[in-house]
């Protein structure tokens, strides 16, 4: 089976650096995983991606050896099982926040004995290779969200389900669930050091974690914590940001 290049970073405790694709075309995501991105997820909870753009978006990626995730759009084994079958090497999940959410979501994508996912492969077997059916289980990731004030409470129960390989923290909505405003960088005290403890008791049970950002210096920061999975940037917020940086130069110079 096709190796999943995030498993063999985290092996060497290092970070992913990943990327996020918002933008509903194939062309932009090719050019995205042909610059180097460790991982890119496809976000299919924000923004305008449907599920078939989805597909094409993930051809696009395995003409590189960037490895391809899928954000869903909610703890549901339909959408999860169907993003597996279309060849994603990790799932991220949303709103997980307690315990029982996390245990549906490691049986929702893994096969049985582990779990209750459906066979029925069709692009997976074509990405990852004939025996996906043995080795799905070891290779694909899946990642809880946490971004609640609940998965706060709950993350020693959360992060001691078997079979769950990651958590990813959304730092947006853990700081509107604590009462802050929504932001992905500079989040208030009470939201850092909610950040900080859920890395530290990751780390405790044995979990990779992984964290949006905006920006590369707290992206870079985060990692020194612990986190071995960065998002910096998604490819609508880098054609917005170099576009103005563009404008803003012409209108200077002008």
């Amino acid at each position: 089976m096709r190796e999943n290049r995030l498993r063999t970073l985290w092996q060497a405790d290092k970070a992913a650096v990943n990327g996020w694709l918002a933008v509903p075309s194939s062309f932009s995501a090719e050019v995205m995983a042909h610059q180097g991105w460790d991982t890119l997820t496809i976000d299919l909870q924000h923004g305008v991606i449907d599920y078939a753009q989805m597909v094409t978006l993930l051809q696009a990626i395995s003409t590189t050896p960037t490895v391809p995730i899928v954000r869903v759009p909610w703890l549901e084994p339909g959408i999860i099982m169907k993003t597996l079958d279309a060849g994603a090497y990790g799932v991220i999940c949303p709103m997980v926040s307690t315990r029982e959410d996390a245990q549906r979501l490691v049986a929702y994508s893994h096969y049985a004995p582990q779990g209750t996912r459906s066979f029925g492969p069709v692009r997976a077997l074509l990405y990852g290779g004939a025996d996906y059916p043995v080795e799905a289980n070891r290779t694909v990731v899946a990642f809880a969200m946490i971004e609640t004030a609940q998965a706060l409470d709950n993350i020693d129960a959360i992060l001691g389900v078997e079979g769950l390989d990651a958590i990813y923290v959304g730092p947006s909505d853990l700081s509107l669930a604590l009462g802050c405003k929504p932001v992905f960088d500079d989040v208030e005290p009470k939201v850092a050091e909610a950040i900080a403890h859920i890395v530290a008791r990751a780390r405790a049970h044995g979990v990779q974690a992984g964290i949006h950002n905006g920006r590369t210096d707290v992206a870079l920061a985060r990692i020194a914590k612990g986190y071995r999975f960065v998002t910096v940037a998604s490819d609508a917020r880098i054609l917005a940001a170099g576009s103005q940086d563009i404008l803003s130069a012409m209108r200077k110079g002008a």
